[in-house]
């Protein structure tokens, strides 16, 4: 059932004698990004602002109406919907990525896109080891077992019902090397696991060693993706390239779902051929009820929250904020498209 959506209007004052028109700015999947535990004074501050929580495509258009800025998450922004918003100048997506807005439509009708790079570098390192811990310390097994009794029943002052293992001495394969790929090794090395990346642009590294693909695949006890989604990372884990993964191996998803093909993994998880996965993000979200990672063997699943810690989404309002002042002023920054 979709949300129903919340309008707020907020207008800012303006002390001078000359009233200058507010300028008129839509914010769409509020619901992302706060449930009131984050301010979103900083937009409020810039205009006359209409918030909206998740809409289905049909009503965006009517939402956006005559804004001339529209601030979004994961809305589809497409050549047809600016054709039915002629006044709009400005996209902000409260992202990185940027697949819900079709560029090239942006870029012919003279709209600018800007993005918020690097707002949740911590967040999503902290995700990915809380997730590599799901797999090595066992530790909300072992909270739901005593949850159920099961210490209380014990003999002796400790059982083993689930194997633990050391991260030391083991080796993290990173596919993709940018920022947050760089800030995951840096945790990795104080862990003492050795670190292998691919990196379409590899830069030297302290303690990092890089390889080609098959050769990470198959090397990795834990392999991660902190890569975009494009034409040439789309399915990087497949059948194939899973078939070279250690029966022991854990594969972290925590980038753009479809950088895994998501039928294979779970074939390899069913089959034996992969000791887990640790997935944040799908093809398709939401998850839909036939999907295959819900029957799949050893699949922790979390719904696309890595990048989401509230200093995240705090950090992300304010850049989202200083990204619409940029423009304003006549110099943009974060843009993602070249007009």
């Amino acid at each position: 059932m979709r949300r129903a959506h919340a309008i707020i209007i907020k207008e800012p004052e303006n002390p001078s004698n000359e009233r200058k028109p507010a300028m008129k700015i839509t914010v769409l999947d509020k619901c992302t990004v706060t449930t009131g535990d984050v301010s979103l004074s900083p937009l409020e501050a810039l205009g006359e602002v209409r918030f909206f929580d998740t809409l289905p495509r049909e009503k965006l258009a009517a939402a956006i109406g005559d804004s001339e800025l529209v601030v979004c998450n994961k809305a589809n922004i497409t050549a047809s919907l600016m054709d039915a918003c002629p006044a709009l100048r400005y996209i902000g997506v409260l992202a990185t990525g940027v697949n819900n807005i079709d560029i090239e439509a942006a870029n012919a009708r003279g709209i600018v896109v800007c993005n918020v790079p690097g707002y949740s570098t911590s967040s999503v390192v902290q995700h990915v080891f809380a997730l590599i811990l799901h797999f090595a310390s066992r530790a909300d097994d072992y909270a739901a077992s005593v949850a159920r009794g099961d210490w209380t029943r014990s003999e002796t002052f400790s059982y083993l019902a689930y194997p633990t293992y050391e991260l030391a001495g083991k080796t993290l394969g990173i596919f993709g090397f940018g920022t947050i790929g760089r800030a995951v090794s840096k945790v990795a090395a104080a862990f003492g696991m050795n670190v292998l990346a691919v990196s379409h642009r590899p830069t030297a590294c302290d303690g990092v060693e890089f390889t080609d693909t098959d050769s990470l695949f198959a090397r990795s006890d834990y392999l991660t993706f902190h890569c975009p989604l494009t034409e040439e990372t789309k399915g990087t884990a497949n059948a194939r390239t899973l078939s070279l993964m250690k029966p022991s191996a854990v594969l972290i998803n925590t980038a753009r779902g479809g950088v895994v093909e998501e039928a294979a993994l779970a074939a390899a998880l069913n089959e034996n051929r992969l000791r887990g996965a640790g997935i944040d993000v799908l093809d398709t979200e939401p998850m839909k009820p036939d999907h295959p990672y819900l029957t799949a063997k050893n699949c922790y699943v979390t719904p696309h929250v890595a990048w989401a810690s509230q200093e995240a989404r705090t950090r992300l309002v304010k850049i989202t904020a200083d990204n619409i002042k940029a423009f304003l002023s006549g110099a943009p920054v974060n843009q993602v498209n070249h007009l």
